[in-house]
């Protein structure tokens, strides 16, 4: 596959990550802060993605794959505080007392209609929790990135 079908595929593979977010969200499920957390890195990887469609050689195609690894790795750490493998100190889940723990700009955040509980599954497919999912695509598009930055090195 050429660079930049490669380059296209994960760009697009985060884009969509990001447009399915929105649906969701746009359904009635809101994201919490942890969720939020985990689209930054695709909207990285979209900038990236046509950066890296106008400049040669692997640097741009290697941000990429470092923006999805961050996705990726943020999924696994939202999916371990849904599970309960760990606990995450912040303002959305209920080891900090919960929505008492949350500053009243978290409580009325523009960034969603509702406040969401971090460590609590709003909606599961097979198991696994939106995080989850993220997690797992975003770690298909880090393999995509990469070999995007092999065939960059062999274009050079």
């Amino acid at each position: 596959m050429s660079r930049t079908l490669l380059i296209l595929a994960a760009a697009g593979g985060s884009l969509a990550m990001l447009l399915g977010a929105y649906y969701w969200q746009s359904q009635g499920y809101p994201p919490c802060p942890m969720c939020w957390w985990q689209r930054y890195p695709h909207f990285a990887a979209v900038g990236i993605g046509v950066l890296a469609l106008l400049v040669r050689g692997p640097a741009f195609p290697a941000l990429g794959a470092l923006a999805a690894l961050t996705t990726s790795g943020l999924g696994v750490l939202h999916t371990g505080v849904e599970k309960g493998w760990w606990v995450l100190q912040t303002a959305c889940t209920t080891a900090t007392g919960g929505l008492g723990g949350m500053s009243g700009s978290d409580l009325l955040s523009v960034e969603g209609d509702r406040a969401v509980m971090c460590d609590q599954v709003s909606w599961d497919y097979l198991g696994l929790s939106m995080a989850s999912w993220n997690a797992l695509l975003s770690a298909g598009l880090v393999l995509i990135w990469l070999l995007a930055v092999r065939a960059s090195r062999r274009a050079a």
